[in-house]
């Protein structure tokens, strides 16, 4: 065998190490799963009840918010699974100056107070910390396996986007932000996403076309796959904001919501919570999606001797990225906050997924790769 074949084989062989690794990261994945599913069936065996308390009359609210000064209010004691809180009384609903709602509690984020909820949450957590090293280790053995980057067709960057987005949960909750309640839709599409991957976008290790054979590859779409993942973080947040919204607005109006909602929702940030996360992250990540678009831009001229084609990906990326531009204009001179900025934001997430699948599948440009 001459060098040339053995150095083939090596690679072949990185890139079936490459799939045994994105299974081994799966199964984890799926334990992962389990674990959160089990940490908040624990958890909703103990009654939080801190929004109901904050926001329903001769409830239990916190003090210290700027639109409940002046409020006479008395002292109570709450007790959840893991402790006692000592909370405010108000005599009425409260609300700022600017008629919206008065400020409501966080949640904890997942389980509640419950001690094997919490123990199972931390064990979710180190199962997807250990199935993110397994998935980031399948990356670079299929970067290695062909010596470019790991992002050249749908297969390689379906994984890799999904391995963002792990990091990116997990670096969230290194610091200490109140994100736990992202793990089980987290690990939920992960699976999904890595699933379609294997079955539906699968394509055998090989180099690039000429085109693609650039230095801008590690710059444009590694750009693209740390926008999408962050914009996915963001739409998640947006899309529980959107249920955490209308529970509270329930409570507020004198409804009692069933115990499924009470016991899921009452573990989530609350509702302003989950805008403010969710707007921070659309808007800071905006201008790196903007440097991106201009980045592709600069790539299709060295490649084909034009800034701006009209190509499908072209079109739908300008279209996602207007579509987040309405978000971030109607919530900064418009006004718009809650629902009607949120579904804004979740036209313009949806734009992006269009953008990564529905494009490629749907039309023949330029972009179209991996025989996809």
């Amino acid at each position: 065998m001459n060098p040339v074949d053995i150095a083939a084989a090596a690679n072949e062989n990185l890139a079936e190490f490459s799939n045994l690794l994105i299974r081994s990261a799966m199964a984890v994945y799926a334990l992962a799963f389990v674990a959160h599913i089990v940490e908040w069936v624990f958890g909703s065996r103990s009654r939080v009840a801190r929004t109901a308390a904050a926001l329903t009359a001769g409830g239990a609210g916190r003090t210290g918010a700027a639109g409940r000064a002046g409020t006479a209010g008395v002292s109570v004691t709450v007790r959840t699974g893991g402790g006692t809180d000592v909370l405010e009384r108000p005599e009425v609903v409260t609300r700022s100056a600017s008629g919206r709602r008065a400020d409501v509690p966080d949640g904890p984020g997942a389980a509640g107070g419950d001690e094997k909820g919490d123990l199972y949450g931390r064990i979710a957590v180190s199962l997807t910390v250990l199935a993110f090293l397994l998935h980031f280790a399948a990356v670079l053995t299929r970067a290695l396996s062909v010596q470019r980057a790991p992002w050249g067709n749908m297969y390689e960057f379906s994984t890799a986007f999904s391995m963002v987005a792990a990091g990116a949960y997990l670096g969230f909750l290194a610091a200490r932000k109140n994100v736990r309640w992202i793990g089980l839709p987290l690990v939920t599409t992960v699976l999904l996403d890595l699933g379609l991957a294997i079955v539906v976008l699968y394509t055998e290790s090989d180099q690039l076309v000429p085109a693609l054979d650039s230095y801008w590859m590690w710059i444009h779409v590694s750009l693209a796959i740390v926008c999408g993942a962050l914009f996915y973080l963001g739409a998640v947040s947006t899309l529980m904001y959107l249920f955490r919204d209308r529970y509270e607005a329930r409570l507020e109006a004198g409804g009692k919501p069933g115990a499924f909602a009470t016991s899921v929702l009452e573990r989530l940030p609350s509702a302003a919570s989950l805008d403010g996360f969710a707007y921070r992250i659309n808007a800071a990540v905006f201008p790196f999606w903007t440097f991106t678009i201009i980045a592709g831009a600069i790539w299709a001229e060295n490649a084909w001797g034009r800034y701006w084609g009209w190509d499908p990906k072209e079109v739908w990326s300008f279209i996602t990225w207007v579509a987040y531009a309405c978000y971030l204009h109607a919530r900064s001179t418009a006004g718009w906050k809650g629902r009607r900025a949120a579904y804004l934001a979740l036209i313009a997430f949806a734009c992006f997924l269009f953008n990564y699948y529905g494009v490629n599948i749907f039309f023949n440009g330029l972009h179209s790769y991996g025989g996809v």
